[in-house]
């Protein structure tokens, strides 16, 4: 079991190691401690003063929800290939049996940073500002006569203990559901029983006592008796239970999609279990009874001594009071997108004019991308719109306006990418709307993941057909668009409808051998553009890369920024979660700086730039979806555009210059795998600097 320490010390404040144990004699980081270790500078901002307190406490649910999906993927993926006897070691030399007690060791720690940040920080800092976040023990009498009304009102009735006994199995535990192990004795017959209760997930985790909460598992365990009438409560502990939730998909052999992903998806309801978190009160006859029904090893244990499953803190982060969070940011239209006031222009007019660029969340999503899909729907001139759907929010406006397009008599084809990780059902909820009001829906290409992010419209003019297009690096979801940081470009450029006509038609059709004139793309000739253009900086005799992503872990990518680096090229690499690449080595790596930015908003464009690639001097910058992973170089349909307009790439270089320059926000990574927070003079955030760029912009 991996136990909390209660004296173990807050996340430093300078420095998160990446985990490279032994890592001397490779040239990369582990890709999964690299993973661990990025999940430690978001914890970090939980115990940042300077980060309002609302928003700490969000980090806490955030770093919580991270490390639920690293298991159900990552670490579940390690136990298979240990269970599969794979004896291959990974880029760094590591067994999937040791990555496994690594990982162990680092999440231990970071989960006992992470308890001791809520339990000694965030929530003494709530209640000094009448948010109390108690346990029923600290409850005074009228708070526990209110708690019992509540449970008689509205928790008793949903509740459904489960007895285990001969004539009652171990009842299946679900994914990520929260739980009361309960040890009872009957006293008529002097027999210990055990039952499991399950937390509802249909009720709020924080019970509202006044001006005080206490979690809802606690509410329940002290009203056991009425659960279990007769029956003398021994013993009640929580525990939560993480099982595999990667799906395991024979594409080749599915003769449809959507018939296979649905199975699969009720597949994963009954994934093997592959961490078990409790209570630290458990005792050890509850904790055997659940590592042997659930088929772990006393090593996949977790103990906590705060309430299991801080994603709840979400709850608390809504209800709180607004000046306690970070001020609100509303996006700015951009200028050209404008005209008299705050009408919106006529955007096939604007981008007939010159192309636009927009960089969320400071450029406002909705009247931008949504009004350029909407102004489509509704153009008597527009015949066709096409759509890349990855991911979406559930009250999509995207999808509302496809639907009255469709309704309007346009052609409508949406590729909708039904393995998009945890949000499967969702994309086939969609695929089912869209088909019934006409929409042409395609499901993509057998094992392949269509992750390009791009919308073409098609309109008839005076001239001929004209093409409309829009290529991002973020998803068509208008919420995330609010915090997470991406790129668009909005453009009527013949060139780039052309190639993007070309890459639809790939899509739904067949295709090969295609060549693109703006675009590179995946898995076709997305490395192998990236490869030339690092060998002509390598050839330029003064080469200059700068990379922006969200993981570099690709091993032969990695090398080829070895190989530019020890011929002179200067490397600045920013990337905000995994990074493998051991920077600053001598004789290996010296020239190749990495930084990590990490913020109010999650870095999620993807740009890259060549200091040579038009030539020597001339620099030349892409954007587009993909990082630099084998999937998305290998396995997955990416897109990045060739930024032409010099205005636009200067808009680009604007965006680099903050993100290197960022003294507030960023870390630095080192050639012993050590993150190190950066404190400098200039006092350079870079989320609220390009807050006051793109409301200077827009006041122009």
């Amino acid at each position: 079991m991996v136990a909390v320490d209660p004296a173990a010390r807050p996340v430093p404040a300078a420095a998160v190691r990446v985990g490279g144990w032994d890592h001397n004699d490779t040239t990369v980081f582990n890709r999964e401690l690299s993973w661990l270790a990025f999940n430690a500078r978001v914890l970090h901002l939980a115990v940042d003063p300077n980060v309002p307190l609302l928003e700490r406490a969000a980090f806490l649910a955030i770093f919580s929800s991270n490390l639920d999906e690293f298991f159900q993927v990552r670490v579940s993926g390690l136990h298979d290939q240990v269970a599969a006897g794979i004896t291959k070691p990974t880029a760094d030399g590591r067994l999937p049996g040791r990555q496994l007690e690594e990982i162990r060791e680092v999440v231990g720690q970071l989960s006992a940073q992470h308890q001791r940040a809520f339990v000694d920080d965030v929530r003494p800092a709530l209640g000094r500002e009448g948010i109390r976040l108690l346990d029923y023990a600290d409850l005074n009498d009228e708070e526990r006569d209110h708690a019992a009304a509540q449970f008689q009102q509205r928790i008793f009735p949903v509740l459904t203990p489960l007895a285990v006994d001969p004539g009652h199995p171990f009842p299946y535990v679900s994914d990520l559901s929260l739980n009361l192990a309960v040890l009872v004795r009957d006293p008529r017959e002097d027999r210990r029983l055990f039952a499991r209760v399950k937390v509802p997930n249909t009720l709020a985790r924080w019970v509202k006592l006044d001006d005080s909460y206490v979690p809802l598992e606690q509410v329940i365990a002290a009203h056991l008796s009425l659960l279990f009438p007769g029956m003398q409560i021994l013993e009640h502990h929580a525990f939560r239970v993480t099982r595999n939730a990667d799906l395991t998909l024979e594409e080749e052999d599915a003769d449809d999609l959507l018939v296979a992903v649905e199975y699969e998806l009720r597949r994963r309801r009954f994934g093997r279990a592959i961490r078990l978190e409790i209570s630290a009160s458990m005792s050890d006859e509850v904790l055997d009874l659940l590592l042997r029904e659930l088929d772990l090893d006393p090593t996949d244990v977790y103990a906590s001594l705060a309430p299991l499953d801080a994603r709840s803190l979400f709850e608390i982060v809504d209800i709180g009071p607004p000046d306690l969070r970070w001020p609100a940011w509303q996006g700015v239209t951009e200028p050209p997108l404008l005209v008299d006031g705050d009408e919106p222009a006529d955007i096939f007019s604007v981008l007939r004019r010159g192309d636009v660029m927009v960089h969320h969340p400071y450029s406002s999503f909705s009247t931008s991308v949504i009004e350029f899909i909407h102004q489509a729907a509704v153009d008597a001139q527009v015949l066709a719109i096409k759509l890349t759907l990855y991911r979406t929010s559930g009250d999509s406006p995207i999808i509302d306006e496809l639907i009255r397009a469709a309704e309007r008599g346009k052609q409508v084809a949406v590729l909708v990418e039904l393995k998009a990780r945890f949000d499967e059902a969702a994309n086939i909820g969609w695929a089912r709307r869209l088909e019934q009001a006409g929409v042409h829906v395609a499901y993509g290409l057998a094992g392949l993941k269509i992750h390009t992010k791009t919308a073409m419209v098609v309109r008839e003019e005076g001239d001929g057909i004209r093409r409309y297009c829009h290529l991002g690096t973020g998803n068509y979801n208008h919420r995330t668009a609010r915090i997470y940081e991406d790129l668009g470009l909005l453009t009527a450029d013949p060139v780039v409808g052309d190639d993007l006509a070309d890459l639809f038609n790939y899509l739904t059709g067949y295709g090969r051998d295609i060549e693109y004139e703006r675009l590179l793309v995946a898995p076709e000739g997305l490395r192998a553009g990236i490869y030339e253009l690092i060998d002509q900086e390598i050839a330029s005799g003064r080469g200059r890369i700068v990379m922006k992503m969200n993981s570099l872990v690709d091993a032969p990518m990695i090398t080829k920024l070895y190989e530019a680096a020890q011929a002179g090229v200067d490397i600045d690499l920013m990337v905000r979660g995994t990074c493998c690449l051991r920077p600053g080595v001598p004789g290996l790596s010296e020239r190749i700086r990495v930084r990590s930015v990490v913020g109010r908003y999650l870095e999620h464009s993807r740009i890259y730039q060549f200091g040579n690639g038009r030539g020597p001097g001339r620099p030349v910058t892409y954007f587009g979806s993909a990082d630099l992973m084998s999937r998305n170089l290998n396995r997955r349909v990416e897109v990045l555009v060739r930024i032409d307009d010099a205005g636009l790439a200067g808009r680009l270089q604007e965006i680099i210059d903050v993100g290197l320059t960022d003294d507030q926000l960023a870390w630095t990574l080192d050639g012993d795998g050590v993150w190190t927070r950066r404190s400098g003079p200039a006092g350079v955030d870079s989320h609220e600097r390009l807050q006051h760029l793109a409301t200077a912009r827009s006041r122009a």
